[in-house]
């Protein structure tokens, strides 16, 4: 039986002395000579050791993970999520190899939920695909607390992984980069994710490595070029591409065990093909166009135009998101047709949508 510690009425509590001694009685408001000054309060976070979580994995099989795709979230137009099509979304990546689901990261706009969305999709996707696919919630805040919290709700409802960026905006140091990252992968299996141009600061290597050793560290969505992941992978370090542009030669040229991925939420089984069966330079070159449009502007939003003109997901957007401009959505139109439609997701004739057909949501 686990022994709790007892401690006297005597011992100092918050900086404030509580004493048996009686001798400062009626010193009005002298300080008792037992005061000490307020110390911070150290709050130790238990790790969850139960075995009995449903779908548990374990940091080895996270790491096996050559194609993760970096799923859509889709709206209804009051601005709820449109669970139907998000099935069916991860249904199709399912059906075309995908072997991990990123729930809420930048692409399925988790910086635009509440907490309490972002776990109801974290558990619905396990529910329903934990079975077949890895699913790894993004759980991660520029907030330490607010990432042990989510993180410990993530893994309770029964996630595989989590993916955790560092603290953006306000930054910290190496050292807080260093403590932040050990709080947060006690909780489980944890991809770390580095993409300075949105967070304002890089992971060097050098605070990686520190982690190296960890059980629970599976590796690094790294963005910063094939030339790092070379560094990552030469020390033994799993290495997955955040660019998709680079992804190909990161796999094949740079030891990168595979991507995370926003274009496989439009084409994921010719990325499965780049990904599984060795280097293919032409069809590398095949769908390089479609992946220079879609990052013309920021992430997500050339994806969720994509989608709304396949006919995939309606077309509601959540601001500060708004669809491309007319002539991006007719190039994307000829980029289909180019590729071919066979290699998209959905079924519906792509077209091109007009303003009115979106839908911009300010509150939801």
């Amino acid at each position: 039986m686990t022994m709790v510690k007892s401690y006297s009425s005597g011992v100092c509590v918050r900086g404030f002395g509580f004493s048996d001694h009686h001798s400062n009685v009626g010193d009005g408001n002298k300080r008792s000579s037992y005061w000490k000054p307020p110390q911070a309060t150290l709050n130790f976070h238990l790790p969850m050791r139960s075995f009995e979580v449903k779908n548990r994995t374990s940091t080895e099989d996270i790491k096996s993970l050559r194609l993760i795709t970096a799923i859509k979230t889709p709206y209804l137009p009051d601005g709820r999520f449109d669970i139907e099509a998000y099935d069916d979304l991860v249904n199709t990546q399912i059906e075309n190899g995908v072997e991990g689901i990123i729930v809420g990261g930048t692409t399925g706009e988790g910086q635009l939920m509440s907490w309490d969305e972002h776990i109801m999709l974290i558990g619905h996707t396990v529910n329903c695909f934990g079975g077949n696919v890895k699913v790894i919630g993004n759980t991660g805040s520029n907030s330490t607390s607010e990432a042990i919290h989510a993180s410990e709700q993530g893994f309770a409802v029964g996630m595989h992984a989590a993916l955790h960026i560092n603290p953006y905006y306000g930054k910290t140091s190496m050292d807080g980069l260093v403590s932040h990252f050990d709080s947060v992968l006690s909780m489980g299996p944890t991809i770390i994710y580095n993409v300075p141009s949105r967070t304002g600061q890089d992971i060097p290597p050098h605070v990686i490595l520190t982690f190296a050793h960890n059980s629970n560290f599976a590796g690094i969505k790294e963005c910063m070029g094939n030339d790092r992941i070379k560094q990552y992978t030469g020390n033994g370090i799993v290495a997955w591409s955040g660019n998709d542009d680079e992804c190909h030669d990161a796999r094949w040229g740079y030891g990168a065990t595979g991507v995370i991925s926003v274009t496989s939420n439009l084409i994921p089984g010719l990325m499965h093909k780049l990904m599984f069966d060795g280097k293919n330079s032409t069809l590398n070159s095949k769908v390089r166009p479609l992946v220079d449009w879609l990052f013309k502007e920021p992430n997500p939003i050339g994806l969720n135009t994509a989608l709304a003109q396949l006919g995939v997901v309606r077309p509601v957007f959540r601001l500060p998101y708004v669809p491309l401009q007319i002539e991006k959505r007719i190039e994307f139109v000829n980029l289909v047709n180019e590729i071919g439609r066979e290699h998209f997701v959905g079924e519906k004739e792509v077209k091109v949508l007009e303003e009115d057909d979106f839908i911009l949501l300010g509150r939801y």
